[in-house]
């Protein structure tokens, strides 16, 4: 998936990484879209890669940070409360922190990254 100024990142370093308890995952999300979707890993211009996320929620009241939350909790298969925002609450860029096994959870993020 790429965009202006961004590029695909296959093979390249991952938007994850492990944390105590958990893993943190630098998600770049973009609010009302047509669909609720994760799209891939995109490198920005700067080259860090981020986990390109879309939801249908629109940016106001904290509903896209709700979505994006229920999103990534869903694909992991885990439940939303083990999903939190720790960065990024008004930006695009977002901190997710997912509570479990972080290599569990970092392979799960692999398969539904190349999906997207």
């Amino acid at each position: 998936m790429s965009r202006p100024g961004q590029t695909s990142a296959p093979g390249s370093g991952r938007p994850w990484t492990a944390v105590p308890n958990g893993l943190a995952v630098t998600v770049r999300l973009t609010p009302k879209s047509g669909a609720d979707a994760i799209e891939g890993i995109l490198v920005r211009d700067d080259g860090r890669p981020v986990l390109a996320m879309r939801v249908r929620a629109a940016a106001s009241d904290g509903a896209a940070n709700a979505a994006a939350i229920a999103l990534l909790a869903r694909s992991l298969g885990v439940p939303p409360r083990d999903v939190t925002l720790a960065a990024g609450q008004k930006a695009r860029i977002k901190r997710l922190v997912v509570a479990g096994d972080p290599a569990a959870l970092a392979a799960r993020l692999e398969a539904v990254a190349q999906e997207g």
